[in-house]
This record gives structure tokens, sequence and C-alpha cells, in this order.
């Protein structure tokens, strides 16, 4: 019976941070968002493989320097793990970077290919108004001249 409430939970949590994220991408600051995320996860990822891998990560400075270094996929080679649990926090870190970095410059062209549709919807409907404006001004131009004939028609009756 415990499961289900675990399951709840989890859904419950789920839940909340999809409608965090829904709110995010809404207002259009997932960029910081997800720069913020991967930092985060560069400085989390840096503190871990501090306390499983003190030999080849003896400061916080370091192993934060390395987790960038991975995100970013640069891979520089100046510092590395060697033991199986700091490959482990290595592994998960590039993984991790990669996904987020991916994010980051979908969002990024997103916004770019978002902004160029927005101004050629707002150019055609400029447009779209310029033309049934110049409809409604040859409309009132045809009404006038009917309205003319309509007049002398009337004259020329006897």
């Amino acid at each position: 019976m415990e499961e289900p409430r675990a399951d709840s939970a989890v859904e419950q949590r789920h839940s909340r941070l999809q409608t965090r994220i829904g709110r995010v991408v809404a207002s259009r600051r997932i960029f910081p968002f997800l720069a913020l995320t991967t930092l985060s996860l560069a400085l989390l990822a840096g503190f871990i493989v501090t306390l499983v891998d003190k030999q080849d990560f003896p400061s916080f400075g370091v192993a934060a320097w390395w987790a960038l270094v991975t995100i970013a996929t640069v891979g520089y080679g100046d510092v590395v793990p060697t033991t199986s649990w700091g490959r482990v926090v290595g592994s998960a870190t590039i993984i991790l970077g990669i996904t987020f970095l991916s994010f980051l410059t979908a969002t990024v062209t997103s916004l770019f290919v978002s902004a160029e549709q927005e101004e050629k919807a707002a150019e055609e409907a400029r447009q779209r108004a310029a033309s049934e404006a110049e409809t409604r001004a040859l409309i009132l131009q045809l009404d006038e001249r009917l309205a003319a004939l309509d007049a002398k028609l009337d004259r020329s009756k006897p």
C-alpha cells in the first residue's frame, strides 16, 4: 500500500516540475533557466566529484573547472577522473551536460525562429489590413458611382 503513495508523490512532483517549466517556457525565460540549470549541474557535479575522488580533484575549484569543461564538451584533459566513482560521476556529467546544452541550443534556435515567424506574421497582418482598407475604399467608390447612376436614372424618368 505504500507504493501508490510514493507514485502519487512522484507524480505530484513531476506535475509541479512540468507546471514550472511550462511557465518558464511561456514567459520566454527558458534561456536563463537552462543556463542556470547547466551551471548548477556543473557545480553539483564538481561538488560530488570532490567527495568521491579526492585523489584527482583535491579542491572544489579544480572539480568545478573539470565539470564545466566536461559539460561544455571541451575536454581539455588537464584534469580527469581516474577512480571508478570519479568516472561514474564523469559519465553522468557528460550525459546530462550534453542533454542540457542540446536543449539550450535548441531553445535559442527556436527563439530566433519564433521571433522571425512573429515578425513575418505581423507583416502579413499589416499587408492584409492595408489590402482590406483598399478594398473598402474601392467598394465605397463603387457605391458612390452606383448612387450617382441611380440618381441620373431617377432624373431621366418621366
